[in-house]
């Protein structure tokens, strides 16, 4: 009995194994309390990315203070600015990751912090790439190689290498500078921009390209122009060389300055359309307008005849160039600029057609009643006609301006369909040059009923109807107007000459008989036709010696057709008369002071107004009979 109960006390060791075994047995029917699980593979992958992160992105903070100052990454560590992009990269996955699975986690704060300090460190860097890159981003460098850039710098968002290979420390590779700067922008852009920081990298972009492009644009005279009423003041000449400066800024604008900005602002921010388009609007907005808001405000200035050729040449400009600011300001946010040199354009052809209109108008209300002497060449015609030819000269540019529906010419073409051919290319410059020249030749006739004399009348139309005749058909205008046009004024020129040799000898004519009266007149009545000849003869001599005839071609043509029509009736007139004057008369050569010879002498000094009225004998051979 006591050995058995010696055997069953409770010792030390028994009383724990107990104590184990009823724990063990409780805790078969409880559950027992939650241990931490193991990390899994992503888990443990994303905390270490973010830890390799840190080294790099830390070593690297511009605020670290062993930078004693700021290192160009980008530039001075090609091979570690790789590898501070990939950093990045993963820091970005992990932070997706961690924010979906553990968004409360230790690591996710330490994660964003490091973002922060790696955006400061791209900020820096595109502004660093952005201005010491200055030479060789100018737009005009970015413009040329264009091409070349977005074929050789599309890296897409491929995952592998391929994304960073420009970023190697193989500095013989082939790449320009404006290719490894342009490639690095938009990797950096990229970067920040899937980061969720793409407004701080557009802020940087936006006010250091701009100050670029301003600073180019003052080169070229691009500049907020004063008001219209400074505009009225300017010269002529000043107003021009403004026209021409112009002209060249806007071409190289256009197909240079802007060009290279919309490749350049399109290849850095191929990732997101809305900051790309964000971009080239402020950066180019402010100086598209002011290039294109010149012509408008030259446009509504004070309008003038010679306005007329500025006004074409800027049109055809922006004509020229409209291909290109379509295709470069093509976004919705860029309509301003597209609106503005529609505007200049609708405005010049406005203004050109209104300049024209006013021109012709300008003719038909000239009211000057001094007559010209000698019947020579209007002013009004040389001006006109000089105006007429150079804006044939530029009947490119007004053929754009003056383009209409072939239907609207032909209801609205005060010609008949036989003045010119109204189907030919340029029928709308045709018309309105014609109608100009037209209203000219309607108000020389009513400068012509100013002369006195009916045959002064004849021969100033003919004068200034050949003038016109002479600068249409050796300009642009022949062209044109065509050979018929020209015929038909030829044939009116020859008709005043026509009309004023009737009038102007008619009465020296009519004192000669008929060749049937001459076997029946008497010695009295040969006296009489001599002397009313001499004294008609002699005072149309008179008076004609002061008209002129400036072309020497009309001039040779009339006074050999008054030679023609007169001499030869005079001659017979003489031969048959002289020897019976000679006989019955004391007084023959008075009478018969003119020989035949002698009378195309007289004629042969007519129109040049410096011929005097000579009563000289001389039997030489005149140049007139000559070409008799």
């Amino acid at each position: 009995m006591a050995i058995q109960e010696i055997t069953t006390l409770p010792t030390p060791e028994r009383t724990m194994a107990s104590l184990l075994l009823f724990s063990k047995t409780n805790n078969a029917n409880q559950p027992s309390p939650s241990a931490p699980a193991p990390p899994t593979f992503s888990e443990s992958l994303m905390r270490e990315n973010i830890e390799n992160s840190e080294s790099m992105i830390r070593k690297w903070d511009p605020s670290n203070p062993s930078m004693e100052r700021f290192v160009a990454l980008f530039q001075e560590n090609r091979k570690e600015a790789k590898e501070f992009v990939r950093c990045v990269k993963d820091l970005r996955r992990a932070m997706h990751y961690l924010i979906s699975e553990h968004a409360s986690s230790d690591q996710l704060v330490l994660a964003n912090k490091l973002m922060k300090i790696s955006m400061k460190r791209l900020e820096k860097e595109f502004f660093q790439i952005l201005s010491a890159n200055r030479e060789y981003l100018n737009p005009e460098s970015v413009s040329s190689g264009s091409s070349r850039l977005s074929r050789s710098l599309s890296f897409g968002n491929s995952e592998d290498d391929e994304e960073y290979k420009h970023l190697s420390n193989d500095d013989d590779a082939p790449m320009s500078k404006v290719e490894r700067a342009t490639s690095d922008l938009k990797l950096i852009a990229e970067t920040m921009i899937s980061s969720g920081y793409g407004k701080e990298c557009l802020k940087i972009y936006k006010i250091t390209r701009k100050s670029i492009l301003d600073e180019e644009l003052y080169r070229l005279g691009v500049k907020s122009h004063s008001s219209i009423n400074v505009m009225n003041r300017l010269g002529s000449e000043t107003l021009e060389y403004q026209v021409e400066k112009w002209m060249v800024a806007a071409k190289i604008a256009v197909r240079s300055l802007f060009r290279g900005e919309r490749s350049l602002c399109d290849h850095v921010f191929s990732a997101s359309e809305t900051i790309k388009q964000a971009c080239i609007s402020y950066v180019t907005v402010e100086g598209a307008i002011k290039l294109f808001k010149f012509p408008e405000m030259v446009a509504k200035s004070k309008r003038s005849p010679e306005k007329i050729f500025p006004l074409m040449n800027m049109h055809e400009t922006i004509s020229d160039l409209w291909t290109d600011i379509d295709s470069i300001f093509s976004y919705e946010s860029l309509s301003d600029i597209r609106l503005q040199a529609l505007s200049s354009l609708h405005k010049l052809r406005d203004s050109v057609q209104t300049i024209l209109s006013e021109y012709a108008t300008s003719i038909q209300k000239n009211s000057s009643k001094t007559t010209i002497p000698g019947g020579g060449i209007h002013p009004m015609t040389c001006s006109v006609m000089d105006y007429v030819a150079s804006l044939a000269d530029n009947s490119g540019a007004l053929a754009e301006i003056l383009a209409e529906d072939q239907e609207t010419i032909v209801a609205r073409s005060p010609f008949p369909e036989s003045y010119f051919d109204i189907s030919a290319p340029n029928s709308s410059v045709a018309s309105r040059l014609a109608w100009i020249i037209l209203v000219l030749l309607c108000k020389l006739d009513s400068k012509a009923e100013l002369y006195s004399d009916v045959g002064l009348s004849y021969l100033f139309l003919a004068n200034n109807l050949e003038s016109v005749i002479e600068k249409a058909s050796t300009t642009a205008l022949k062209l044109i107007l065509g050979e018929e046009w020209l015929s038909k004024l030829q044939n009116k020129m020859k008709q005043y000459a026509a009309n004023y040799e009737s009038v102007a000898w008619s009465k020296a004519l009519s004192c000669l008989p008929a060749e049937n009266a001459v076997a029946e007149m008497s010695p009295a009545a040969i006296s009489k036709c001599f002397r009313q000849f001499n004294s008609a003869f002699e005072e149309e001599h008179r008076k004609q010696s002061l008209w002129v005839v400036p072309d020497s071609k009309l001039r040779d043509d009339i006074k050999v057709s008054i030679a023609r029509k007169l001499v030869p009736a005079y001659r017979e007139f003489y031969d048959s008369y002289m020897t019976v004057l000679s006989k019955e008369s004391n007084d023959f050569e008075v009478l018969a002071r003119f020989s035949p010879d002698n009378l195309g002498n007289y004629l042969s000094d007519l129109f040049h107004n410096t011929a005097l009225f000579r009563h000289s004998t001389s039997s030489n051979q005149s140049r007139m009979l000559r070409c008799l």
